[in-house]
């Protein structure tokens, strides 16, 4: 393994916002006169140095912390990138003084995890403009020209997976109770996960009979749990859409001694892997939600950075969007997806 050059850097450095016409077609770090990008099948070769600035929120939730984690130990894969990680935090303004001293800095890419897709928009296109490609990961901008390329999970799929899962087990009991313990529900991606469990369930046939939200924290989890099960006396299956939460859950669960029902969670953290592997609780599944996605963008940063492609596609660029898979969990898989699961 490559030995990395990982700088931390805790700044917050004031700027103002100018947005003038997108540049388009530009890639940081490509030399003059290359006709494009190459499609190197070996990527992993040392290549000229990049540096790649990363900011993301504050890690006060398991899988925020794994994304600052995970996008630390891609960078230390290479010899070729320098990492610069601004100090996380859930403050839009200091994070796009951040973003500001990334441009400042010239650094070749920046890849950013929006604590506020729609308020870092402006910062990104400055940044693009400025021939700084933006790689934007889970939270999307409010612009299709604010970024390079955008990694994503899939919350909406996530929905589908655990939906279709409950019906592949309770599919033939059309009076089946199914529960669901959201998470935020003013946030764009908890309605897209029950949207997505909804339309899963209405195709065997069932339907949410009771719904309460959470907000992601163990506490709220708890509360939410505790509330459901009080206005629910019979249950036959509930999906709880994060597994930082569902550790409250299960503690609510567990006080209330009811064992009726069987549980999918969500996101995939290591705490609800084991739990599934023990077969010793009502959890018997999760799905996930790739607290990869900071590693990734840190992967196609520096592809973007040194004018490389996948090497494994035919296409000579690395693409706009990427979208990444929410597979169910359960005893029979844990084993493959337990080397990259977060902790709770």
């Amino acid at each position: 393994m490559r030995t990395a050059r990982t700088r931390r850097r805790m700044f917050a450095a004031a700027g103002a916002l100018v947005v003038a016409g997108l540049v388009t077609g530009c890639t940081a770090g490509a030399e003059e006169g290359n006709s494009g990008p190459t499609n190197n099948a070996n990527n992993s070769e040392s290549g000229d140095t990049v540096t790649i600035g990363f900011s993301g929120p504050a890690a006060d939730h398991g899988w925020l912390g794994a994304i600052n984690s995970g996008a630390i130990a891609e960078a230390e894969k290479y010899d070729d990138v320098e990492l610069v990680v601004a100090e996380g935090t859930n403050d839009a303004n200091l994070q796009i003084s951040q973003v500001e001293t990334f441009i400042n800095d010239g650094v070749d890419a920046i890849v950013l995890l929006p604590t506020d897709g729609a308020a870092l928009t402006e910062v990104a296109i400055k940044a693009m403009e400025a021939g700084i490609p933006v790689i934007n990961v889970d939270r999307e901008f409010s612009s299709p020209f604010a970024a390079r390329t955008t990694v994503l999970g899939d919350n909406y799929g996530m929905g589908v997976s655990a939906g279709t899962y409950i019906c592949e087990k309770l599919g033939d009991n059309p009076d089946a109770v199914v529960a669901e313990i959201a998470g935020i529900d003013s946030l764009p991606l908890t309605q897209d996960r029950s949207k997505g469990f909804a339309d899963a369930l209405e195709d065997c046939g069932l339907e949410v009979s009771n719904r309460v939200a959470a907000d992601f924290t163990v506490q709220g989890g708890e509360a939410a749990a505790s509330q459901l099960l009080a206005a629910a006396p019979k249950i036959d299956a509930i999906w709880n859409h994060d597994d930082d939460q569902g550790v409250g859950v299960l503690a609510a669960i567990d006080a209330a001694g009811r064992d009726e029902f069987f549980m999918v969670g969500g996101a995939g953290s290591k705490n609800a892997m084991e739990a599934i592997k023990a077969g010793n609780s009502v959890l018997e599944a999760t799905v996930i939600y790739p607290s990869t996605q900071g590693a990734d963008g840190v992967a196609l940063a520096r592809l973007i950075a040194q004018n490389k492609a996948l090497g494994d596609l035919v296409e000579q660029d690395v693409p706009n969007r990427v979208v990444l898979y929410a597979p169910v969990v359960t005893a029979d898989n844990v084993d493959t997806y337990l080397p990259t699961a977060f902790t709770s």
